[in-house]
């Protein structure tokens, strides 16, 4: 898996998987955790807009690869 780019983009996999185990907190431990949930969210848009990821950050300092964009 790449961190950027293609179907298995790392930082998909883990943004699909925080909303959804914080959904899932929110339902059966209190609605607080829908907090974080906006705040996925926010990155995500965050990240489109600007390029900015702190997620592909993280993966980068532990040695992901980053997938090579051919034109």
């Amino acid at each position: 898996m790449y961190i950027v780019n293609g179907k298995g983009s790392w930082i998909r996999l883990i943004a699909g998987f925080f909303v959804f185990v914080s959904v899932l907190l929110a339902v059966f431990v209190s609605n607080y955790w829908l907090i974080f949930t906006g705040f996925v969210g926010i990155m995500l848009m965050t990240s489109a807009l600007t390029g900015f990821c702190p997620m592909e950050l993280i993966l980068k300092a532990l040695g992901v690869e980053q997938r090579k964009i051919s034109s």
